[in-house]
């Protein structure tokens, strides 16, 4: 792996390249240790302590290329606050629990889940590209989700039970960790059920490992049925490097919608500037601002929350600033709703 060489504390972002690696190679050389990831990044001593306390509870896993947009020697970047395990993880904190939004009692069968009228989601996988401290789903039980297509059989069987679903959402963990093979059979099985219209893929892979985005994922995108949606996440400007911009700019230009969901993180995006900055490169590279989400309260995510009044005051600032269409929703998941709840 090539070293990480700073100058002058900045970004590292032009000496650190993956070059033409593929992005089953990124994954597989992501980082995975929290001691390797604060000598990467040049952070003093206690945060090595931290980060090995809180990963026994919550892996660390941080692709190279993700880790090369940040700046080195700074605890404080915006990318690294967000995959950093620290002390405060290992608070108790109240009003905080491990299935926040209610996942478990929305599970129809193993690995699919349905909160909304006409819309369900499939688990497909418990792997990520980048492990995100605030993971809403950072205590799912992923061990109990189906594998394959064949496991996924009672799930598709419920789905075809049910002639009032007509979007299928696949998540995880994310589903673009899986290979093509897998993910066109499983859109050609989906596709086979007539009432289902649109197939809508959560991912941050897009965003943190923009090589995934290949010939081979549009070409099973543009030849199903399905109405194909991606929404990708990213919450910081910095994330959307030329390179994310070239992997946005295919799936666009493929003809597929991409949308953006970010989450309100303390210390990350919780400023007017922030904000306007990511919305305008969004909207630069085609994306739409759909969601900006106010924390979920998952234990071990509590020093994330921004106060609900500033993330109000956030968004009469944003639409001051930026055309309607460049401004997302600000919303709340909340158990047994049954629809995000507007809260500005």
């Amino acid at each position: 792996m090539m070293p990480i060489v700073a100058s002058n504390n900045r970004s590292v972002g032009t000496r650190m390249r993956v070059g033409q690696k593929s992005w089953k190679r990124i994954l597989k050389e992501a980082i995975r240790d929290p001691v390797e990831l604060c000598r990467l990044m040049q952070l003093p001593s206690e945060y090595v302590a931290a980060a090995e306390k809180a990963s026994s509870l919550f892996s660390v896993f941080v692709p190279h290329g993700y880790l090369a947009k940040m700046r080195v020697g700074d605890p404080n970047d915006p990318l690294l606050r967000q995959v950093l395990p620290q002390f405060e993880e290992l608070c108790g904190d109240v009003g905080f629990t491990p299935d926040p939004v209610g996942d478990l009692a929305a599970t129809l069968v193993p690995g699919l889940l349905q909160k909304y009228h006409g819309r369900v989601l499939m688990v497909t996988t418990g792997a990520c590209a980048i492990h995100c401290r605030y993971c809403f789903r950072r205590h799912f039980p992923y061990s109990d989700t189906p594998r394959s297509v064949d496991e996924w059989q009672p799930a598709l069987d419920r789905i075809a039970s049910d002639p009032s679903i007509e979007e299928v959402l696949l998540s995880g963990g994310d589903p673009l960790t899986l290979v093509d093979e897998l993910l066109a059979e499983l859109a050609e099985r989906l596709s086979e059920l007539p009432h289902v219209r649109r197939l809508r893929i959560h991912t941050r892979l897009p965003i943190v490992i923009p090589e995934r985005v290949t010939g081979e994922l549009l070409a099973w995108l543009r030849a199903t049925r399905l109405t194909p949606v991606m929404v990708v996440h990213a919450n910081h400007p910095d994330e959307l490097d030329s390179a994310v911009g070239r992997s946005l700019a295919q799936l666009v230009d493929a003809g597929i919608p991409v949308l953006n969901q970010a989450v309100l993180l303390r210390g990350v995006n919780d400023d007017l500037a922030t904000l306007t900055e990511l919305c305008r490169r969004l909207v630069d590279h085609r994306v739409q601002p759909y969601y900006l989400h106010q924390l979920d309260r998952v234990s071990g995510a509590a020093h994330f929350e921004v106060p609900l009044s500033q993330g109000v005051r956030l968004m009469e600032g944003l639409r001051a600033k930026l055309p309607g269409y460049a401004v997302p929703q600000f919303v709340q998941e909340k158990e047994g709703q049954s629809y995000k709840v507007p809260l500005a």
